[in-house]
């Protein structure tokens, strides 16, 4: 669906398409194993490239958070044209803007689906000025030094299971970034704040999953959408895995939960 060599598209049986939402940094083939699961569901899926990812942190810098919003509607509109309906999902940054696409374009995308939502990084496993990075990140975005900065993931990288980590590790060449710019935690802070202000108007249908472990961003971060937003919604708990649930232990319940909440009655046209 497009030329860029990173995205990827499955073919359904069911009429239905999923758009699945990498992550900031992430790339398209993080999203495989809950895309398998979702085709065998019978989904269409389409894993698009989000704006600046996929090659190297310079990139990544110069895009912005819209730009990465707009990426994901054009990938709606490709995915529309294929089949009957569309559902858009991602990680963290992906499932915020997948919330705010589907806001965006309600008779595109019917229902959204946000996997570890984060507005920052302050989970149990954090370096300390992380969340002191995010606490004043308003004021610090006007500092130059900050964009000139990159940072590491943690030594698990939001994953609880060796062999998934050493997978996802694997996955340098397929446009993973291994550090974020300080740019991109400004562009993440400001996403999360344009959803905040949205959150009590949005009426699409959204789920929310969370692990209780998650290592990378605190529970408060799922509360917080679970008790803003404004149409109707479902919080579900994943246990057994850190931030990365979509490739951790239980990513198959994540995708489980997926289907069950796009299939629900007050998610689906035809129910």
């Amino acid at each position: 669906m497009t030329s860029d060599g990173l995205s990827f598209y499955l073919e359904g049986t069911n009429g239905s398409g999923v758009l699945l939402v990498h992550g900031l940094t992430g790339a398209p083939s993080e999203m495989r194993l809950v895309a398998r699961q979702l085709n065998r569901r019978g989904y269409s899926v389409y894993a698009p490239l989000l704006a600046g990812h996929g090659s190297d942190v310079d990139t990544l810098r110069r895009s912005s958070w819209q730009n990465w919003l707009d990426s994901l509607i054009d990938a709606a509109a490709l995915l529309k044209a294929r089949t009957e309906e569309v559902f858009a999902a991602g990680i963290c940054v992906g499932g915020k803007l997948s919330i705010l696409a589907a806001d965006a374009q309600p008779e595109t995308i019917r229902a959204a689906a946000v996997y570890s939502p984060c507005f920052g990084y302050d989970g149990w496993n954090v370096p300390f000025y992380y969340p002191l990075l995010s606490h004043h990140i308003d004021w610090l975005s006007h500092v130059p030094f900050l964009d000139r900065l990159s940072f590491s993931e943690t030594p698990s990288m939001g994953i609880k299971d060796p062999r998934m980590r050493r997978m996802i590790e694997g996955m340098a060449s397929e446009g993973i970034l291994e550090k974020f710019p300080g740019k991109g935690l400004v562009e993440m802070h400001r996403l999360g704040k344009a959803l905040k202000q949205r959150l009590p108007d949005i009426h699409t249908p959204t789920l929310i999953v969370h692990s209780v472990e998650d290592d990378l961003s605190h529970a408060r971060h799922a509360r917080y959408i679970n008790d803003h937003i404004g149409g109707s919604h479902e919080l579900r708990w994943i246990e057994d895995s850190y931030h990365m649930i979509h490739v951790d232990r239980h990513h198959r319940q994540v995708a489980d939960f997926t289907a069950d909440f796009f299939e629900a009655h007050h998610a689906a046209p035809h129910s």
